[in-house]
């Protein structure tokens, strides 16, 4: 196959991080007008790549060669490679929080007239993109305001208002829930159809099957396997292996509940928009959890179900609480999320990087930053105590650092997810909220992390997740709430729960 065929080839490229090395004589070839999939564990390198590629890590950061669309590249920023025809969308967000809609998509390119922004013209422009990419919302509203699945359409839409040629998705479905997500593969296709060619990163191995052309699987830093399946399929069971080095038969462990009485229970639960305080986002939910026990709480996006476990939690969200909350019989009150950590209530968001960690301190830090009353004596810490149990922490969840005082900022995402989860973990709890725990995260490491919820319950603590995987939802739990538009529809029995069931609860009166 002659070179012009490839719209993106990359020669021998290798990267460093401080005590990782990150890529190692990596070579990747994309042809023009094809969906390529990029997979792999957790750390194995695939953004790194991709950053690379676009320029978020600049030429003199690397060794090897990218060539696009038949030219080395040589940027020193995504600006560069936007303007050759290139756009990343990153897992983790890059909008402005506090900009509308439309001021997003044309940020860094607004459409001028003698030299004076032109607001009139990039409102109406964005009209057509928010179609085109399913969002519904009006272009006028402030981003912080949306829920992190919106924010990413918000993305996708600032991307191809720069007519790139080829579009970089950094795990575009980890958001969204099965029908949102579906949406956005559909657009995906679409694009495809129009001639621009994509590369999407994605741990969800059935979508990836779904869309992809061909596929490369990145393991260790190193580019393990290459696959067409124009010419050939290939199974699940293939990609995993590559991923990981062995065979996963079981994508879920094996769970066997011993359930208690109940010991966390909320009643008639109301909370409303922090801005617009006659909005109720979450109206009159009652649930309860008992001991040993998973539920999980499934909707579509913007059903209330974060802003739920959120207000529940120390009144992290919303204006205007009210309902009783119940913890072991006993009717409690959390003023703030310290009293609730305090009272045995722990914690973890969907959103790890802007709510969960702090990017600029270490690992250890991090680990321990929610018990330093467990870790100090007389109000002095004790840092071997500290370090310690940091270590045993990194050690229990496999954490991938090379070290305890690497920043948190230069983990991959699955390894910035454990280190959340070992905060709430050393803090206690005896009853754990995790909301989407699983966003972004690898097969191998999901089941690491479903192994750890299981240790929970068998413990006597109790669980409460939060999913867009129903197929999650359904293997994990012993419960499932369904909620949308701010209610709980109805709950279902792991024995009666079905994602057909779940879906028409949740949007069938």
């Amino acid at each position: 196959m002659s070179n012009d065929e490839y719209i993106l080839e990359v020669k021998n490229l290798t990267k460093d991080f401080p005590g990782v090395r990150a890529l190692d004589s990596v070579d990747f070839k994309v042809r023009r007008g094809e969906i390529h999939c990029l997979v792999g564990e957790n750390g194995a390198g695939k953004s790194t790549l991709m950053n690379v590629v676009s320029g978020v890590l600049p030429r003199s950061e690397y060794e090897g060669v990218v060539v696009f669309k038949g030219k080395e590249t040589n940027y020193r920023s995504t600006r560069d490679s936007e303007q050759d025809g290139l756009s990343i969308i990153h897992q983790e967000l890059t909008l402005s929080p506090y900009l509308s809609i439309y001021e997003n998509i044309f940020l860094g390119h607004m459409k001028t007239r003698f030299g004076i922004i032109d607001w009139d013209t990039c409102l109406k422009d964005s009209y057509p993109l928010l179609k085109r990419v399913g969002l519904r919302e009006p272009p006028q509203t402030i981003v912080s305001k949306m829920s992190v699945g919106k924010q990413q359409l918000v993305e996708i839409a600032r991307a191809i208002s720069r007519n790139a040629e080829l579009l970089i998705f950094d795990e575009p479905t980890s958001s969204l829930n099965d029908e949102e997500s579906e949406n956005l593969l559909n657009l995906i296709r679409e694009f495809k159809k129009e001639g621009i060619t994509c590369i999407m990163i994605s741990h969800k191995l059935d979508e990836v099957l779904a869309v992809a052309d061909s596929i490369t699987i990145l393991r260790d830093g190193l580019s393990v396997a290459s696959y067409d399946l124009t010419k050939a399929p290939v199974s699940q069971q293939q990609i995993i292996k590559g991923m990981v080095g062995r065979e996963l038969k079981n994508l879920f462990p094996k769970k066997e509940p011993d359930i208690g009485d109940v010991v966390f229970e909320v009643k008639g639960w109301t909370v409303h928009h922090p801005d617009y305080h006659d909005m109720k986002i979450v109206d009159d939910a009652s649930f309860f959890v008992r001991k040993g026990e998973i539920i999980s709480f499934c909707g579509p996006m913007g059903a209330g179900r974060t802003e739920l476990m959120m207000s529940i939690f120390g009144n992290s969200y919303g204006y205007g609480a009210s309902g009783e909350i119940h913890l072991h019989n006993k009717r409690v009150t959390f003023k703030n999320p310290k009293d609730a950590i305090e009272q045995g209530v722990g914690y973890v968001s969907e959103d790890r990087k802007s709510l969960g960690l702090i990017l600029i301190q270490d690992v250890k830090t991090n680990i321990t930053n929610s018990s330093l009353p467990k870790l100090s004596k007389r109000g002095i810490l004790n840092k071997n105590l500290m370090r310690n149990k940091a270590e045993e922490y990194k050690e229990s969840l496999q954490i991938k650092t090379p070290s305890l005082e690497q920043l948190v900022r230069n983990l991959s995402g699955g390894n910035q997810q454990k280190v959340v989860l070992s905060r709430s973990l050393l803090a206690d709890p005896d009853i754990f909220i995790v909301d989407e725990p699983t966003r972004g995260i690898d097969v191998g490491a999901k089941y690491e992390i479903y192994s750890i919820l299981n240790d929970m319950v068998k413990q006597g603590k109790s669980v409460i997740v939060v999913s867009s995987e129903l197929a999650e939802a359904i293997s994990m739990s012993d419960r499932i709430y369904v909620m949308n538009e701010g209610k709980i529809k109805g709950v279902l029995d792991r024995s009666e729960a079905t994602q057909e069931r779940i879906m028409h609860m949740a949007l069938v009166d």
